[in-house]
């Protein structure tokens, strides 16, 4: 199963303030991804999976490591 959509919505909630999906987009755009809140939502809902462009800049703009997002560890730190 593809947990990496699920794993973005928990790295917006985590956030303080919580992260709008509407600000996630902004961000991946300032990245140069640009893409949909529809493809986010099926993105996070597991619809769509993630392309490795994008797995890049969800890590950056969320601040967590690529391995998180995979399900690979469950150390947010980018640094690991």
């Amino acid at each position: 199963m593809n947990t990496t959509g699920q794993k973005i919505r928990i790295a917006r909630a985590m956030r303080i303030p919580k992260m709008e999906q509407q600000e996630l987009l902004a961000k991946l755009q300032v990245e140069g991804l640009d893409i949909s809140q529809s493809i986010l939502s099926k993105i996070e809902n597991g619809k769509r999976p993630v392309y490795d462009i994008e797995l890049k800049a969800f890590s950056k703009v969320l601040g967590v490591s690529v391995n998180w997002l995979l399900g690979e560890t469950d150390s947010l730190d980018k640094n690991l």
